[in-house]
């Protein structure tokens, strides 16, 4: 069946069953009852509490959720609500994030034109677009948001903006004429218009063929109902928590079972086993990693990198591939003249033709029209021309506008006693229309044409001709035995800092791509100026030939492919699933109405804070304020930090959390009393983890991050050695814990004095332990030790509210702890420093290992 641009305008109006004259109110009640309204349908939102609901269901928090049940159950009201707060204050958060993140369709709404200039029953009248049905007759001028898809049936000189929907960077000149090609997407159906779009210049009549939820503009919305893909770290979050969980069980059996078995009594072992478990949860990682979000989100605002979405700040260091859009993204989107070639003696009268053939409006805001003729213009006045002065010398006389037959334009202006007619257009049509004169020079200009497209840049021909009399007829006639002027050559210019950008990608080991819906020689053309790919590359493909690709050679050419032109809002989307089915993390970046649901499906969208439309910046996780690919690179960096900085503190607290669960489980097999309180355990949890590990997510990135390859996707928290050295840091930890308490039961300390000076020791060795992993394998010595003066603050800070737990009366009653001899905390501090030496000398292997 052939489609509506493949099909001539009788053809189309037959099919629509419909006329010129447009269709009658009774049948329009007929359609507007099978077709509905001409709106998009919105996504079906969540209602608040079920949003609510969701904050709930991650694995930790359901642990956390439990460690609160066992805390009342033990009579551990204060550490119950404390636990409670924290997991109040990430639902909070995360319900506001959840709450405010879906409003694309809405936005997409807000786009379509509100009110249809439209033919029925013969008679013209204005009406809500949304009451517009498929046969309408509609009628369009420059300054239109076009309210329905339709096929033209007449235009005038009629023009389309089209890159917020396909990427094209100027506007499309229209025709009336059927295509007889075969699978063209939307931006090479130069007979269709699209819903959405901007009417740009001249103006048209058309016939109604999609409305709604049918048109290309309600496809992409129908494409973004599709749901967010969870960031890296929220995978490898989810992994780690079911698997502390498990931990978490076996420690509880186990205790519960030693307890049995040495004759304790099973209740007394039960409260001892879920004090245990509290102990084993780090209690502090979730608003750890939200503060560690929030302030990575932070400081990339400062560096024009606005993060909508807190989980995805870190994804940005998982990111393999960047997908990223031309029009605005990786240039300028303003078309400028690059290239300039006039006839000898003639260079002052082809600037003055640039300025006079044109339609370009001046105005207040600048200069409006085709982006093709402000260009001209621009280059104009940048030489030195002003409007009035070749309005004073040229007066314009009379137009004949551009259309799709002729290619050319011309005006006449008066010239003195005479007149001058100046013409521009397709060098093709132009050389047809030259002095005889000219018959040897022809080819080397045409040759001049094919070396610049094959550039990627858009020429145009211009000529003159000079008239004795004022014409009779101001037509077609006119355009022959005309003088050649010069030629000129535009381009959309890539943006001069994405060079180096894209590089350091490369030497980051992340693959940057171009998907457009631009020209294939301007895409090929702007990619080899970026150094996107080497002259020649065979990694360019069209739409067009990805339809023609099975499945399986689709899923082969996608690993080989750095440059898509003329692609799809659909084709964009399934580019991007298939590298995330191979693997990989994918980043989109883009601007317009045509990149959402790309945006959406990717590991973290990126989109354009100025040129960037609403719809695109609804869908994005990240919004570039100045609209600069660069600022991506510097996101990157922190994206890596974070993570770095993340499992920095992973290892930092479940390191001392193992430490503490040690020091419980042996201190009684070794016939010691217990050595630590419920409230001493929480009080390390929350405090001695809590405030270092708020430094260490600030701590700076480490020299040579952005040389390293990206990390694999599968890699999980404690890849490359982490588990290890949490066991070994783990039992180092505990050995200092317990030799101070074999040292205070030597010296025939009470049991209170026991546990005050394991409880110090714990709490000391472990900020040793955080100075020591604030570099994954550069020593604690040889790196900058003073660089985090937030890592320094939590230690001093820890260290005084530890000795006021010791001696302030009001608070050993609240931690049951007492004060102690000047002796007892020097071989607290001389075990100390020996642990930490120890854990430096553990490191210092790792990095020999490396």
């Amino acid at each position: 069946m052939k489609e509506f641009y493949q099909r001539t305008i009788h053809e189309v109006l037959d099919q629509l069953k419909t006329s010129l004259s447009g269709l009658s109110n009774e049948y329009v009640t007929t359609l507007q009852k099978e077709y509905g309204a001409n709106v998009l349908l919105e996504t079906r939102q969540k209602s608040k509490w079920a949003i609510l609901g969701a904050q709930f269901t991650d694995v930790m928090i359901v642990i956390l959720l439990v460690a609160v049940v066992i805390s009342f159950v033990v009579g551990e009201h204060t550490d119950a609500f404390v636990i409670l707060a924290i997991i109040a204050g990430n639902a909070g958060m995360g319900y506001y994030q959840e709450y405010n993140a879906e409003k694309s369709i809405r936005l997409l709404q807000k786009m379509s034109a509100q009110f249809a200039m439209v033919l029925r029953n013969d008679n013209p009248a204005k009406i809500e677009a949304s009451a517009l049905v498929p046969g309408d007759i509609i009628f369009l001028e420059a300054g239109d948001i076009v309210p329905a898809d339709a096929r033209l049936l007449k235009v005038h000189s009629f023009k389309t903006d089209e890159a917020s929907l396909t990427g094209e960077s100027h506007s499309v000149e229209k025709k009336t004429g059927a295509l007889t090609e075969q699978n063209l997407v939307p931006g090479d159906q130069h007979n269709m218009i699209f819903k959405g779009t901007m009417v740009s210049n001249g103006s048209a009549r058309a016939v109604v063929t999609s409305i709604g939820m049918n048109t290309e503009l309600g496809k992409i919305a129908g494409l973004l109902e599709a749901e967010s893909p969870r960031t890296p770290l929220q995978k490898r979050l989810a992994i780690f928590s079911k698997q502390l969980a498990l931990i978490v069980i076996l420690i509880c059996v186990v205790i519960f079972g030693i307890g049995l078995w040495r004759g304790e009594p099973a209740f007394t072992m039960f409260l001892t086993a879920l004090s245990m478990a509290v102990a084993a949860l780090p209690e502090a990682l979730p608003a750890v990693i939200t503060i560690a979000l929030a302030q990575g989100a932070r400081r990339m605002v400062k560096q024009n990198a606005l993060m909508r979405k807190l989980p995805a700040v870190e994804t940005l260091g998982s990111v393999t591939y960047i997908c990223t859009d031309k029009t605005g993204t990786l240039t300028q989107n303003i078309m400028t003249v690059e290239k300039i070639m006039a006839v000898s003696g003639k260079e002052e009268l082809l600037k003055h033709a640039m300025i006079l053939n044109n339609e370009v409006r001046f105005s207040e805001n600048g200069l409006l029209g085709d982006s093709t003729e402000t260009a001209l213009v621009h280059h104009a006045i940048a030489k030195g021309h002003k409007k009035e002065t070749s309005d004073l010398q040229f007066p314009l006389l009379a137009k004949l506008p551009f259309d799709s037959e002729r290619m050319r334009m011309s005006t006449l202006h008066q010239h003195g006693d005479k007149w001058i007619l100046f013409v521009k257009g397709a060098p093709v049509k132009m050389v047809e229309a030259l002095s005889e004169k000219y018959v040897e020079q022809i080819p080397s200009w045409l040759d001049i044409n094919r070396e610049w497209a094959a550039e990627g840049l858009r020429i145009l021909f211009f000529s003159y001709k000079i008239l004795d009399h004022y014409p009779a007829e101001i037509n077609s006639g006119l355009e022959k035995e005309l003088d050649f002027l010069g030629i000129t050559a535009m381009i959309d210019p890539p943006r001069e800092e994405v060079i180096e950008s894209i590089r350091q990608c490369k030497t980051a080991g992340i693959k940057t791509v171009m998907i457009t819906g631009d020209q294939l020689l301007t895409a090929t053309a702007i990619a080899e100026r970026l150094g996107m790919i080497e002259p020649g590359h065979p990694g360019v493909r069209t739409g067009a030939e990805l339809d023609e690709l099975s499945e399986e050679a689709f899923n082969n050419e996608i690993s080989h492919t750095s440059v898509y032109a003329r692609v799809s809002p659909a084709q964009k989307l399934k580019i991007v699933k298939t590298l995330q089915s191979k693997g990989e993390f994918v980043a989109m970046t883009g601007d317009g109405v045509n990149d959402a649901p790309s945006l959406k499906q990717s590991d973290i969208g990126v989109a354009m804070g100025i040129t960037g439309t609403d719809v695109s910046k609804e869908a994005a996780d990240m919004i570039l304020l100045d609209d600069n690919f660069a600022t991506i690179v510097k996101a990157v960096r922190e994206g890596r930090r974070i993570y770095e900085n993340i499992r920095k503190f992973i290892l930092y607290v479940l390191s001392c959390n193992l430490g503490e669960i040690l020091t419980i489980l042996i201190a009684p097999v070794l016939g010691f009393a217990v050595p630590l309180l419920p409230t001493q355990i929480l009080w390390i949890n929350l405090v001695t983890d809590g405030l270092p590990g708020l430094a260490l997510v600030a701590e700076p990135a480490e020299k040579n991050i952005m040389n390293r390859p990206p990390r694999s996707p599968k890699e999980n928290l404690f890849a490359g050695g982490l588990m290890g050295r949490i066991l070994l840091t783990g039992i180092i930890l505990a050995i200092a814990a317990i030799l101070v308490q074999w040292w205070a039961v030597n010296q025939g300390y009470g049991i209170q004095t026991q546990q005050t000076m394991v409880f110090t020791t714990l709490c000391f060795v472990q900020l040793g332990n955080a100075l020591s992993v604030r570099s994954v394998f550069q020593s604690l010595f040889s790196s900058d030790i003073f660089a985090n003066k937030k890592m320094w603050g939590a230690i001093t800070g820890t260290i005084i509210l530890q000795l006021l737990i010791i001696y302030v009366p009001f608070l050993q009653s609240i931690f049951k702890t007492t004060g102690i001899s000047w002796k007892a905390m020097a071989l607290i501090l001389i075990v100390t420093f020996g642990a930490v030496l120890l854990v430096e000398i553990i490191k210092y292997f790792n990095r020999r290992k490396k």
